[in-house]
């Protein structure tokens, strides 16, 4: 009777932690509109960033459509102090004509517990408030900054450290959300 009952207590276990795993990985989308509103559009374009702690930091001069440099876009490794391992990657959008303003990718210049002003933070774990794989839509301005995490692995599996993270990057003029919903 006893080994009955703690068979079905591990397996509620097993399937509480299978779901909560699967609602984590879940691909959701994830919008917030940065603090900046303004008029600048970007060249659209799109690329990978391919992160590891032998190559931790991308960057890439995003250009108006004018052709000229206008944002620096960047992603950097994120080490605890008096560690050296990373456990999450942090991205940023800087202005170049405004470079006053650390990260444009902010919802909010102050500090806030609104999920849509951390899309900027990759980070894995059950503590993160948007999870790696939700696809991170933010609008700047007049254009949209898309950020997904396709892949990530940890060194040792079941460590916080990350060995390596995978990120595609866009930039548009247009809303991706409209894009997505007439192509369904």
């Amino acid at each position: 009777m006893k080994l009955r009952f703690k068979l079905r207590l591990l397996i509620l276990i097993v399937l509480g932690m299978a779901i909560h795993l699967a609602a984590q990985s879940t691909a959701a989308e994830v919008y917030a509109e940065s603090f900046r509103q303004g008029s600048t559009r970007v060249s659209e374009e799109s690329f990978e960033a391919r992160l590891s702690p032998e190559n931790p930091l991308y960057r890439e001069r995003i250009k108006d459509l004018r052709g000229a440099d206008r944002y620096a876009f960047s992603v950097s490794p994120q080490i605890p102090e008096g560690d050296t391992k990373i456990t999450s990657w942090q991205v940023k959008l800087v202005d170049l004509h405004h470079p006053i303003y650390d990260n444009v990718l902010l919802a909010s210049q102050g500090p806030s517990d609104d999920p849509g002003n951390t899309l900027w933070r990759l980070e894995p774990g059950n503590f993160a408030r948007v999870p790696l794989g939700a696809k991170r839509i933010i609008k700047v301005d007049s254009f949209y900054v898309v950020l997904q995490v396709k892949a990530y692995h940890f060194t040792p599996l079941d460590s916080p450290y990350l060995d390596s993270m995978t990120l595609e990057v866009e930039f548009r003029n247009t809303d991706p959300r409209q894009a997505e919903s007439s192509g369904k």
